[in-house]
């Protein structure tokens, strides 16, 4: 019976290695995931510079129009193009505060359960190795 106790508890060491390399691989991973992350708000960077000479453009058509529009009443359409830059503005604004408060978990549950089942085969480990300590009777 020493043998296959013996057995269990390499078995047991073993899958607390094999667990402890998944859980580097899966920290790795998350690494990775926060480095494009990075990039991705670079490239958020680069399209809210982009958005800014749209702006200008829609600044400039917005002028345009209203001196098309010059003798049959430039207040009106000035006055809805306004209306409809606010809302347009307002929804992107709300859009975007929406997402900010979304924090990402991305992986932090696998990385509690692997920790989770780290500390549980330890403990078994443990408890059979405590177990294993037999006194005989004299």
């Amino acid at each position: 019976m020493g043998e296959s106790t013996g057995l269990m508890e390499s078995m047991k060491r073993l899958a607390g290695t094999v667990l402890a390399i998944c859980q580097t691989r899966l920290e790795l991973l998350t690494n990775e995931v926060e480095m494009e992350q990075l990039r991705i708000k670079q490239m958020l960077l680069y399209a809210g510079v982009a958005l800014i000479f749209f702006g200008l453009t829609c600044v400039v058509l917005t002028a345009f129009i209203v001196v098309l529009f010059w003798n049959s009443g430039p207040l009106l359409v000035l006055g809805g193009i306004a209306v409809t830059y606010f809302v347009a503005g307002i929804l992107a604004w709300n859009a975007l505060r929406r997402l900010s408060r979304e924090k990402s978990s991305l992986f932090s549950s696998s990385l509690a359960e692997f920790s989770k089942d780290r500390e549980h085969l330890a403990a078994q480990d443990h408890s059979v190795v405590s177990s294993n300590n037999f006194v005989p009777r004299t």
